[in-house]
């Protein structure tokens, strides 16, 4: 019983760490604008339905892709640069 208590513990701890936000390093006083981050996606053809700063210091976009299929994205802040998508 303990065997599978273990190994279930280590497939929750695995499952976690994959699905952990991404961490943007740059400083913040380099970081692109909101406003003109948002307005470079949607010159890319995204639709931003939620804009949001992560707790890894990253832009996260929800939203569609210029073919309109739904997109998560993590960008660095300072380079506009996706680091995560889904």
């Amino acid at each position: 019983m303990h065997k599978i208590l273990a190994l279930v513990a280590s497939l929750l701890t695995a499952t976690a760490t994959l699905a952990a936000d991404p961490t943007c390093t740059s400083p913040k006083d380099k970081w692109m604008s909101q406003a003109d981050f948002k307005a470079k996606v949607a010159a890319e053809g995204f639709k931003v339905k939620t804009f949001k700063v992560t707790k890894g210091n990253c832009y996260e976009i929800y939203g569609t892709d210029k073919a309109g299929k739904k997109v998560e994205i993590h960008y660095d802040p300072a380079t506009a640069t996706p680091v995560a998508f889904q």
